[in-house]
């Protein structure tokens, strides 16, 4: 009997659905987000035990018991490493099994070309492994192979799009750990609409969580970003995963950084470093040393700073140049950086410190294409404000950190002891750091402690 085709409308933000059209979505409040999708009839409303099954996990027609949280064993969470360090701290010590992670970031940034180490990494270590991909053929996914090293162990390539036909590939071999590549390409036959449309990204989405809880498969799904930034389909894609990795960074540069914004088995501060060669992917263990690599001496608007990421202290350079304005309205640019922080604290300098900066171009580069947000850096904004505006250079062996406020006072950061024990194990001789943090810490063999309590006194360092 064939099956009742019948139209919903699904929020693209939230995955509210609607039996008729709205200007507004009354679950998040956004306007003109309600697209008309083709649905099965038979496929929603046949029981609310397969819906909610597709979203938890929990088997359709299988009647599960109760447990006390003492009943309940852990063994299963043990975690696999994937054989690299950054990957693993950014997913909190390893792979989880039974994890569903989705993986986004821009066209080109090495979202296939990282997993597909990964995959070769697990295979090498005993673990069977299906990678199926919806964009490339077996022949280009074996060039790729190629390029990054010989493959050994039980690793095997599927080229499919429907999700029917890969549950019943991943039944008959039965991998440990899945990959596919990628979520827009795949689609449901119960579902009329295209691959990629809201609804088909979201039943998708819901029967591979079925199958990773189910079976206790991890699987990794790799998700396109729109031109905004964030991984295309509705917003509910990433509520329903377990995991949500983006990687960030120019394409044209070499570095990479892979960041968490949710994970529910650990650390949504961590970030992974690689570096992209012509190999594949490599990690960059100390990323401050490549940060800091190149780094020029005695030049003026350049100033050595710390940025905390999780566990990890960072060095990084923070650069600025100030001159004259030609029009009528200077112009302001970071990189890296806040912009609107940047106004911020020359506004501080105008009203606090009397420099007429409303009259002049202020440039701020965070060097090596790192984007940093912390308020730590403020301060090290403003000694390259200042150096660059005096041309007076900043002693290269010092390093600056510290947060400013409206009145000019240099307050409070986290952790500064592990960031200044960052700087004495870089080679650094000095550290400007608030005069609040100086009390508690601890002294540290061959670095000076300078402690400031606002910017007046900072910029007479120079």
């Amino acid at each position: 009997m064939a099956k009742a085709k019948t139209t919903a409308f699904f929020c693209s933000e939230c995955g509210y659905e609607s039996s008729k059209w709205m200007g507004q979505c009354p679950a998040c409040k956004a306007w003109n987000t309600l697209v008309e999708e083709p649905t099965a009839g038979s496929a929603r409303s046949a029981s609310p035990s397969g819906r909610l099954s597709a979203v938890s996990g929990i088997g359709a027609g299988k009647r599960e018991k109760a447990a006390l949280l003492s009943e309940i064993s852990l063994e299963e969470e043990d975690r696999i490493s994937t054989g690299f360090k950054e990957l693993d701290r950014v997913l909190g010590d390893g792979i989880v099994a039974g994890s569903l992670i989705l993986v986004g970031g821009d066209p080109g940034i090495g979202k296939s070309t990282l997993l597909l180490q990964v995959c070769r990494q697990l295979a090498a270590d005993g673990k069977k492994v299906l990678y199926i991909s919806g964009e490339e053929s077996l022949k280009q996914i074996k060039m790729r192979a190629c390029r990054i090293g010989s493959v050994t162990g039980d690793l095997r390539f599927l080229c499919e799009t429907n999700l029917d036909r890969i549950s019943q590939a991943i039944d008959l071999e039965k991998p440990q750990i899945v990959v596919i590549d990628s979520i827009q390409t795949m689609y449901r036959e119960e579902i009329s609409s295209a691959p990629g449309s809201v609804s088909q990204v979201k039943e998708s989405t819901g029967l591979l969580m079925q199958i990773a809880k189910s079976r206790g498969i991890a699987i990794f799904v790799v998700g396109h970003v729109t031109k905004e930034g964030v991984v295309a389909g509705p917003r509910v894609l990433e509520h329903m995963v377990d995991t949500v990795l983006y990687f960030e960074g120019d394409r044209n540069a070499v570095y990479r950084v892979l960041r968490s914004v949710k994970n529910r088995f650990g650390s949504t501060n961590e970030i992974g470093v690689f570096e992209m060669r012509e190999e594949g992917l490599m990690e960059v263990e100390n990323p401050s040393e490549y940060m800091l690599d190149g780094r020029p001496e005695n030049a003026s608007g350049a100033v050595v700073s710390c940025s905390l990421e999780g566990s990890r202290p960072i060095l990084l350079e923070v650069q600025a140049l100030v001159a004259e304005t030609n029009f009528g309205m200077p112009r302001r640019t970071a990189a890296g950086t806040d912009y609107n922080r940047v106004n911020l604290l020359m506004a501080v300098l105008e009203k606090r410190c009397r420099y007429e900066m409303s009259r002049l171009d202020a440039y701020v580069n965070i060097a090596g294409g790192m984007r940093m947000n912390e308020p730590a850096l403020d301060l090290a904004i403003v000694m390259a404000l200042m150096s660059s505006y005096k041309d007076r250079p900043v002693d290269p062996g010092m390093l600056i950190f510290g947060e400013v406020g409206l009145s000019g006072e240099v307050r409070a950061v986290s952790q500064a002891d592990k960031r200044a024990a960052e700087a004495a194990r870089m080679g650094f001789t000095s550290c400007v750091i608030p005069k609040v943090c100086l009390d508690k810490m601890k002294p540290i063999k061959g670095l000076k402690m300078i402690g400031v309590s606002n910017v007046r006194e900072a910029i007479g360092l120079l």
